[in-house]
């Protein structure tokens, strides 16, 4: 699945979820991370760093993340648990979403990342070589179209809740760009 399709199931499901209130915005963005961070840490260290075997392993593991998960929650409380569940909620999602397409085609060995490293890497065909590479080779199918669809509909859903998250990326946005002006000014 594509970055936006991660995050448009992650949200969608997230806001399911609770339906009697609108979420708050840095739980959002901590939703939004958690439907990031496996591609984050897999598809560099595996294209870029050839440090894992693809771009489906260690980040995409349950063997991996259900304990990190887990111990996060155990070791936190109060507040802090409360930003844990969303940034599990995305990341859960995204190993879900991934799962998604080989289950719906029977085709069960492409699920076995999920297993990793128990379960050996799987074998993926074409294989890409860089994250740049990948999203030119982008092509709109009925799959990504359904992607494309799923994030429209998580935007207007967003949009209805009044576009929780956005004032802080805003913020912290114009932050780095004034620092940055200062920077190349001096």
């Amino acid at each position: 699945m594509w970055p936006w399709g991660h995050l448009a199931a992650g949200y969608l499901l997230y806001r399911g979820l609770d339906r009697t209130r609108v979420p708050d915005a840095v739980p959002v963005l901590l939703l939004a991370l958690g439907t990031q961070i496996p591609d984050l840490i897999d598809k560099p260290l595996a294209w870029t760093i050839p440090l894992l075997p693809n771009g489906r392993s260690l980040g995409h593991s349950l063997v991996i993340a259900l304990p990190i998960l887990l111990g996060l929650l155990l070791l936190t409380d109060g507040r802090r648990r409360r930003l844990v569940i969303p940034l599990a909620i995305g990341y859960l999602t995204h190993l879900g979403t991934d799962a998604l397409y080989p289950a719906l085609d029977g085709n069960w060995y492409y699920v076995g990342f999920l297993g990793w490293p128990i379960v050996p890497p799987i074998e993926y065909p074409g294989e890409s070589t860089g994250i740049i590479r990948h999203f030119f080779a982008f092509e709109l199918t009925v799959t990504s179209g359904f992607e494309l669809l799923l994030f429209g509909s998580s935007v207007l859903v967003w949009l209805l809740d009044g576009k929780p998250g956005w004032e802080i990326v805003v913020r912290i946005t114009k932050t780095r760009v004034r620092q940055v002006k200062i920077a190349i000014d001096s």
